[in-house]
């Protein structure tokens, strides 16, 4: 009774509700329940015509109330009938008469970390027991006390609904009838000392309410019809390997935001129409949405997750994410989804020291914590907390049908000595600084991401040379499908930060890249960590004083990037050159627009991705060197730099890339080529189109029997200068080349003397 009254008791299903007892050696029945609120108690059988009721009795001084059935044996059906202080009369099941909504398959799966819905069987789930509604509870909490379920249908009190320990598993279940979706709760934990209580939020939650309470919501994610079951048919079918994959990232606080009502961020459903219309504009074939699990801290952007399951509220309900992802299937986009499973926040209410222990978290901070986050890291030692995320990885594919994870911070996870000093961190049991537990564990999920979701993907952030991170796992690899290409954008952006004076000096940054290239499958990316904390935006690191010099260089880099071989990822804003650094919390400034240099840039992207997208023979061999070719790789002098694209299908098609990094117009700059005839000037980016000054080839450039670079052909092209220019060869198998061809050049005044073509390489800068 006291452990009961004074909220200790471990087996709560043992004491109270209905059991088989002998009372003056007879068998009979007794029946027991913790009522605060109640000034009287009856058992009424369920179904006996006509109703019977058996008082129970208030033990003197508790809440506590109990009684014999007087003539019965055998256990029944039941509910309790109360009348409470204020005088109302309340019927309802007793929670501690139900069996257990877990099997013992179920917790073995789990503790062995097998069980891959296991997001299906703990946290909370409305269900029907028999004709009986309700909900079941689910945690695990192994070295708890006492665990009880807290929520605004008990006046959060603990001693109300304690809940069962499942054998040695390590779980704790209840199920509670008569609960409906959008009730709030929390676990309330006693810990191993008996003496410390914690609140926490369930870690597979599916819906939180706002901060700061966090409590974790009841919610029903069936219900929606999809309605891409063509897009999911057609994404099995798909290599992504040889098919064009351009995505747009986008924080979905901050890309546009509605003035008229406060400034706020659209919703799910407000987003679903105007992205769509915006990436029909730009061509992108896939979105890429910064974390969208639920977090505390708006000024983390949702890389520090407290909700590992639950699609966050900020931006509406479950089902109204859902909404979204249909429509962006429907109208022919993939979506990509941020992943976070290296580390978590130390929030009270979430995971760390969840139930008085270190359970999710390494206890030793050489191990557990990381410190240059201020965050906790997960012990991918623990079955159970591979359980926990890897059915995190797969609830997003299976409840919400996204199409990719971009699992962030990878090479923190690789690394037991990540951002640590000597004597900072603990070798492996080999004596090395590799995380083998975190190896396997990332292994593991993406074999499972792939067995249950065909054509799925996994996109790692790697920031390190780690071998293998996209081998398959069978063959030793993490299993990754692409990998960031972190060093082709930390080089890149280092060499157009530089002067175009001293560029000579760094070329190797524009052509070292090629050398790894091919060692795993890559995504170039430009991405939000460029253009935070201090770095300014993209257009703002290019080198010049001069704003429209700063432009035509971004100009080349987004042409460079999309013919570099690769899938491509841009962070919103640097798509029409976003002056000032990206601001969480603040709209980007889509008035700059109006201006031509802005809208050029936009525009520029868009007919990049159509270029892209209908070069799917040559997106073929993105990742096969077979598909690329330099031209001249060592014109440093000039700093131009030029290289083939090839295509994988026959008969062959060709794009000539040449890229001039400097302001020098260089008007008659020979390249060698490998086919005779008319190449079309297909990109220029320096047409009047994107914001440039309308100096080009007059659409085409024609080849001369004269031997350059190593091939039998050769043309002079007009390269203007802080200009990258793109000639194709052969016939155009999607898209019309006229809808991206730049307009003929102006035509020169005839007082000017006529500019002799001379033999030789271009003068030297």
């Amino acid at each position: 009774m006291r452990a009961i009254t004074g909220a200790r008791c471990a087996n709560p299903h043992d004491l109270l509700g209905m059991h088989v007892a002998s009372v003056k050696g007879k068998k009979t029945l007794v029946v027991r329940a913790f009522l605060t609120d109640a000034l009287s108690c009856e058992v009424v059988a369920y179904g006996d015509k006509p109703e019977k009721r058996y008082p129970l009795k208030r033990v003197k001084g508790t809440d506590l109330f109990e009684g014999v059935i007087p003539g019965r044996s055998e256990i029944f059906a039941y509910r309790l009938r109360i009348e409470r202080r204020n005088g109302e009369i309340r019927q309802f099941y007793d929670p501690y008469c139900f069996l257990p909504t877990l099997s013992e398959d179920d917790l073995y799966l789990f503790n062995k970390g097998d069980e891959h819905r296991v997001y299906e069987k703990l946290g909370s789930h409305l269900r029907a027991l028999g004709d009986v509604k309700g909900v079941s509870f689910a945690v695990w909490a192994p070295t708890a006390r006492r665990v009880s379920v807290v929520g605004d249908f008990n006046n959060w009190d603990g001693r109300i609904h304690p809940m069962r320990p499942m054998g040695a598993s390590g779980v704790w279940e209840i199920f509670i009838p008569g609960l409906e979706q959008g009730a709030k709760y929390k676990y309330e934990i006693l810990d191993a000392d008996n003496t410390t209580l914690h609140l926490k939020s369930d870690p597979y939650a599916a819906r939180f309410e706002p901060p700061p309470h966090n409590a974790s919501v009841v919610w029903d994610l069936g219900g929606y019809q999809w309605g891409d079951d063509r897009w999911i048919e057609k994404r099995a079918r798909t290599n992504w390997q040889e098919t064009p994959m351009s995505v747009y990232e986008l924080h979905m606080g901050s890309w546009k935001r509605l003035v008229e009502q406060g400034g706020r961020p659209f919703s799910y459903r407000e987003l679903a129409p105007q992205l769509i219309d915006y990436l029909k504009q730009t061509g992108f074939t896939h979105v890429e949405f910064l974390p969208l699990n639920e977090f505390p801290f708006e000024g983390s952007w949702g890389y520090q997750v407290t909700g590992f399951y639950a699609v966050t509220q900020r931006y509406g309900t479950p089902q109204e994410f859902m909404f979204l992802v249909d429509e962006l299937h429907k109208a022919g986009y993939g979506v990509v989804m941020d992943w976070v499973p290296g580390h978590f926040p130390k929030d009270a209410f979430a995971l760390a020291q969840f139930d008085g222990s270190h359970l999710y978290e390494h206890a030793d901070p050489r191990q557990g914590e990381h410190q240059e986050w201020g965050t906790l890291i997960f012990n991918y030692g623990r079955r159970e907390v591979v359980s926990f995320l890897t059915g995190s990885a797969l609830a997003w594919f299976d409840r919400y049908h996204i199409d990719a994870l971009r699992v962030d911070a990878v090479a923190s996870m690789l690394y037991l000595d990540y951002a640590r000093h000597d004597g900072q961190w603990i070798a492996n049991r080999y004596g090395g600084r590799e995380n083998i537990e975190a190896i396997e564990f990332l292994r593991h999920t993406n074999s499972l991401v792939h067995l249950y979701h065909p054509g799925a993907l996994m996109i790692a952030e790697e920031s390190t040379s780690f071998g293998g991170v996209t081998k398959p796992t069978q063959e030793g690899g993490l299993g990754f499908d692409f990998k960031w290409d972190m060093g082709w954008m930390h080089d890149t952006l280092a060499y157009f930060q530089q002067d175009p004076l001293y560029r000579p000096h760094v070329h190797d940054r524009l052509t070292f890249p090629m050398l790894y290239q091919y060692h795993d499958s890559f995504i170039l990316v430009l991405s939000h960590d460029e253009v935070v904390h201090g770095k300014g935006s993209l257009v703002g690191k290019m080198s010049s004083w001069n704003f429209t010099d700063k432009v035509r260089n971004l100009r080349v880099l987004m042409a460079l990037m999309w013919l570099w071989p690769g899938k491509k990822t841009l962070f919103m804003g640097c798509e029409f050159a976003q002056v000032r650094e990206w601001k969480y919390d603040e709209s980007l400034d889509w008035h700059l627009l109006k201006y031509p240099e802005h809208a050029g840039v936009q525009k520029l992207v868009g007919d990049l991705n159509t270029l892209y997208r209908a070069g799917a023979d040559f997106a073929q061999w993105d990742q096969r060197p077979e598909g690329f070719q330099w031209i001249e790789c060592e014109d440093k002098e000039n700093s131009v730099l030029s290289f083939l694209r090839v295509s994988a299908q026959e008969p062959k098609r060709y794009r000539a890339v040449v890229c001039n990094m400097t302001p020098i117009t260089r008007e008659h700059y020979r390249i060698g080529l490998p086919e005779a005839g008319k190449w079309r000037e297909v990109v220029n980016t320096n047409s009047s189109l994107y914001g440039g000054f309308g100096e080009g080839n007059r659409g085409e450039i024609h080849t001369e029997p004269r031997p350059w670079h190593k091939r039998p052909h050769s043309a002079e092209i007009f390269l203007p200068g802080l200009t990258a220019v793109v000639f194709e060869w052969g016939e155009s198998i999607e898209a019309p080349a006229q809808e991206i061809i730049n307009p003929p050049a102006p035509a020169k005044k005839k007082k000017q003397p006529a500019v002799k073509r001379k033999k030789t390489r271009t003068k030297k800068l």
